[in-house]
């Protein structure tokens, strides 16, 4: 049973899978262990970003495609159930019409994109795609009867998912249930979902057909595969997955404008938890988006409490302050690349691999 829900896909370490347990378990109890604000947002933006970057290796990690447009698709998901749900009001129909359109317009771009580009050379298409994302970001910045400018779009959801609602007159397990709490595990079932279906997607013929695109586009021509149809498709399909993450952005923040979804930060964040997480693994993406966001979110909260003990020494508390948490990023980012060149997950894969392997002892020679 299990073996079909992971697509017989399993973690293949010890170590990665009690890894991926306390990172699935604290994310599903995120609400009733860490009640604050500040980290249910976090646990919310880790379900949205590992949709999003596990959307991105399947182009960049089992295609070998490099798509700066990705956060095109992630914005034009957002932009749909902010646009129809200021126009439809809060209502489920406004948030069904606007994925619906989201996903429409997403496949059509992504399918002229894929028409006109991927039959170029890598670097052409990366470049051909950065200057689409940069087209589409400036667009969605001057139209403000539609888009709502750089100022975006502020909008309502249906009363079930507003903060206002609370189901229980009584609080579970000492947690006051609001909407703001089935917004998250709403949240988690559809990121559940979607993580799931990539899993069965890149374990299929299909996703096989991939990873011997991006081993060798020539030899997988060679052997009758038309290379152009399948990375198109890929494409495609990695676009969808991405204005779903869009969507559930949308619906959490109840705003979405050109810097929340469009900007270059937030594909460069993308590409740092892939190479993070490692390419070519689905499990990459939950585990490189949960270590790199809890960085980002929690390194300078405790730069300051380690400043704060190191005030009696001078270079030390300069060195630690707070205002130089991206530095201590960046330095975090080098040793994982360094102690992990193939990401975590490909790193504890490797790892695990060699321990079966010296087991095993050397093959012993045939007697005949």
């Amino acid at each position: 049973m299990l073996g079909r829900v992971l697509s017989n896909d399993f973690p293949r370490s010890k170590a990665l899978t009690l890894v991926l347990a306390v990172i699935v378990l604290g994310l599903v109890l995120t609400p009733f262990i860490f009640p604050s604000v500040k980290a249910l947002n976090v646990a919310a933006k880790i379900l949205i970003f590992v949709v999003l970057v596990a959307a991105f290796d399947l182009l960049l990690g089992y295609t070998g495609i490099v798509n700066f447009a990705h956060t095109m698709f992630f914005g034009i998901g957002a932009y749909g159930i902010a646009i129809a749900s200021t126009h439809l009001g809060a209502s489920w129909t406004a948030l069904a019409v606007g994925t619906l359109a989201a996903l429409a317009l997403s496949l059509l771009l992504a399918l002229v994109i894929g028409l006109f580009s991927l039959r170029v050379r890598a670097i052409f298409f990366a470049m051909i795609t950065l200057a689409v994302a940069a087209a589409f970001q400036t667009l969605a910045s001057q139209l403000p009867a539609i888009t709502g400018g750089e100022d975006g779009l502020t909008f309502s959801v249906p009363a079930v998912l507003s903060f206002s609602f609370e189901p229980f007159e009584n609080d579970v397990l000492g947690v006051t249930i609001d909407g703001k709490i089935i917004s998250y595990y709403l949240l988690l079932v559809i990121a559940a979902v979607l993580v799931l279906a990539l899993l069965r997607l890149v374990n299929s013929p299909f996703g096989r057909v991939l990873q011997a695109i991006r081993e060798n586009e020539f030899r997988a021509e060679a052997i009758g595969y038309r290379v152009v149809v399948y990375r198109i498709a890929s494409s495609m399909l990695s676009a969808l997955f991405a204005t779903l993450a869009g969507c559930m952005l949308a619906i959490w923040l109840r705003y979405n404008g050109p810097d929340t979804t469009l900007s270059f930060e937030v594909m460069i964040d993308v590409l740092l938890i892939v190479v993070i997480g490692g390419m070519g693994t689905i499990y990459g993406a939950l585990v490189g988006s949960t270590v790199f966001l809890i960085a980002q979110s929690y390194l300078q909260d405790l730069l300051r409490l380690v400043s704060d003990a190191t005030a009696g020494i001078p270079v030390v508390h300069t060195l630690l302050s707070p205002d130089r948490w991206l530095l201590w990023l960046g330095v975090l980012f080098i040793l994982s690349v360094y102690y992990f060149p193939s990401g975590i997950v490909g790193g504890l894969r490797e790892r695990a691999s060699r321990r079966t392997a010296q087991r095993e002892g050397p093959a012993k020679p045939d007697s005949h």
